[in-house]
This record gives structure tokens, sequence and C-alpha cells, in this order.
């Protein structure tokens, strides 16, 4: 796995991240839909060299069985998905989505970013179960 400096699953990119969506916060601040927050930090995050797939359909599988399909905000070099918010406050429900969107790609970490009153950042890390 790759760990980072103080030991976070993927911790340099996580940084640049943050530092994109602080970069977006700061010059947009609060108020505007989600879609204009997700197109400034496309654009923040491919300023800084990474690769991000924007509106990505990702399949959902039950038993090897296609079930559905939800679309990613933001994936950043394939290792972290992005869910954008501009509400006030985040709720339970939107944390939960964000671990079910890993479940459904396997993939680790997730950063939960909210551009409400003040950015709020949260990141997720799928672990796997114990039984």
């Amino acid at each position: 796995m790759n760990n980072n400096g103080n030991g976070f699953l993927y911790n340099d990119l996580t940084e640049k991240i943050i530092g994109c969506a602080y970069r977006v916060y700061n010059e947009l601040g609060s108020g505007f839909l989600e879609k204009i927050y997700e197109n400034a930090l496309k654009i923040e995050l491919e300023e800084e060299g990474l690769r991000v797939s924007q509106q990505e359909k990702i399949d959902v599988h039950y038993k090897g069985i296609l079930i559905g399909d939800y679309i990613a905000d933001l994936l950043v070099e394939d290792k972290i998905i992005i869910e954008l918010k501009a509400v006030n406050e985040l709720a339970t429900v939107h944390e939960n989505q964000l671990v079910n969107y890993l479940k459904a790609t396997g993939m680790k970490l997730g950063l939960l970013i909210n551009f409400g009153n003040k950015l709020k950042i949260k990141r997720k890390i799928l672990t796997p179960n114990k039984k």
C-alpha cells in the first residue's frame, strides 16, 4: 500500500488535492452550485499535473451481476474518489454515499469536500471487513 509521510494512505496526493480545494474556496467562496466547484477543482488538479476524470460512470455489481451505476464527481489518478457537496452542513448520508462508492469500486480512499459556509474535508478509507 502506498503510505507516505505520516502514514496516511496516498498522503502526498491527498495533500495536493486539499491544497487545490482551498485555492478554489479562497477564490470562489461559498454559494455556488456543486458543478461550479467541480469544474474549478478539476482545473486546479490538472494544473498540479494530476490525472483527473470528471463525471466518470462507475458500474455497481452485486454477486457479479451489474445492478446499476453511479457517476463519480472526480477521480484522481485512479486512486481517490472525490465527492463534492455545497451544503450548509454535511450529513451522515453524505459520508455513507462516499463509503458506498468506495465499496462499489474497490478503491481504498475517498474525499468528501463540502464548499458550504466554510470548507470542510473528510477523508474516508475503505478497510477490509473483519469477520
